[in-house]
């Protein structure tokens, strides 16, 4: 099964600058720093209840949820032209 992996780095600076740490947030959301780790690291997909209270928990806004948690991770990788190709990474 593939599924698409997201770029959680706007994420991560919203959870430092509203807790001061992943492991404060991790306890927020009443999950284990290992199991936040695995959602930010793209092993492990976010629920919708889970999204849900993060939104609520960060102040997200509204308009701006898809630039946090639906952001797609996209890679670069130098084709054998000496060209840059760009692609949406997936597991």
């Amino acid at each position: 099964m593939t599924f698409q992996e997201y770029d959680f780095s706007k994420l991560r600076g919203r959870i430092k600058e509203k807790y001061g740490s992943e492991s404060s947030f991790a306890k927020a959301m009443g999950m284990t720093n290992g199991a936040l780790s695995q959602r930010l690291n793209n092993a492990v997909e976010f629920k919708q209840s889970e999204i849900y209270l993060a939104i609520k928990l960060l102040s997200i806004p509204e308009p701006e949820i898809s630039k946090y948690f639906f952001a797609p991770k996209v890679q670069f990788s130098l084709t054998s032209a000496g060209r840059f190709e760009q692609s949406v990474s997936t597991k």
